[in-house]
């Protein structure tokens, strides 16, 4: 019989592409196994995976089709790992609330959905998944957080909540350069991942009792710090709808290594 956790499993571990981008429906039974899983992900042949440091991209660069599509390709595959992680944390902690293990799974049907917005931008400036080299630093990090509190303290609180600072930036560049419908691709999946952030805020103030910078510091997976858990400009409007305290967000802000 087909359940959620057997979903997650071929989730994680398929080598398609075609299945990464389109998996089958979820089903409605689930196993509640007790033993924690720790899967690698599978790569489609069509990825070619690489340990090198991503190709740096500035704005000046943006009237290059290819250089847009480096960076609509670095946020498709930042789409991949985070479903890919959604279904990980799953069966990573299976002892977590039902609630949050459902919240998750809506979470990666999310970014599932946000990869084929990307694929789309991918596709205005002639490439495809797999144009480009990637690296699965995400799933480098986060296979290190040792319980639930710390992966949504990175993977939500964290790169989520950066990727609300980022938003504006990015989609301005593209807009500068007459890529408008680019722009709104990244507008509106920025919109959506407030409500990711604000997931992973609730749930860390649940398990925690509060929003606390100190706390979450010492939840992110080493050698993880804030200083690349942010924009240049902290966008305060998006995170306090993601349920963000001030007193946190001043301390983001003041935050120095």
């Amino acid at each position: 019989m087909e359940t959620v956790e057997s979903w997650c499993r071929a989730y994680v571990a398929s080598t398609s592409l075609e299945y990464k981008l389109a998996p089958p429906p979820l089903p409605e039974v689930w196993e509640h196994p007790s033993t924690p899983e720790d899967l690698a992900p599978g790569r489609p042949p069509e990825l070619e995976v690489t340990l090198d440091k991503p190709h740096r991209v500035k704005a000046g660069a943006m009237v290059s089709p290819e250089a847009r599509a480096r960076l609509a390709h670095k946020f498709w595959h930042h789409e991949l790992q985070a479903a890919e992680l959604m279904a990980w944390a799953v069966l990573r902690f299976p002892d977590a609330e039902p609630e949050f293990k459902r919240g998750l799974l809506r979470v990666a049907r999310d970014e599932i959905r946000h990869m084929g917005m990307y694929g789309e931008l991918l596709a205005r400036t002639g490439h495809r998944p797999g144009s480009f080299a990637v690296r699965d630093w995400f799933w480098e990090r986060t296979r290190t957080c040792e319980s639930a509190i710390s992966f949504v303290a990175f993977i939500g609180m964290g790169l989520e909540g950066a990727n609300l600072d980022h938003t504006e930036r990015f989609a301005g560049w593209f807009r500068l350069v007459g890529e408008h419908v680019g722009a709104e691709i990244i507008e509106q999946v920025g919109r959506e991942e407030i409500a990711h952030v604000r997931f992973a805020t609730r749930w860390f103030r649940t398990w925690t009792g509060s929003v606390d910078f100190d706390a979450w510091i010492a939840a992110l997976p080493p050698p993880m710090t804030p200083l690349v858990l942010r924009g240049k400009t902290i966008q305060r409007a998006a995170r306090e709808r993601a349920e963000m305290p001030d007193a946190f967000l001043d301390q983001l802000e003041a935050w120095e290594p």
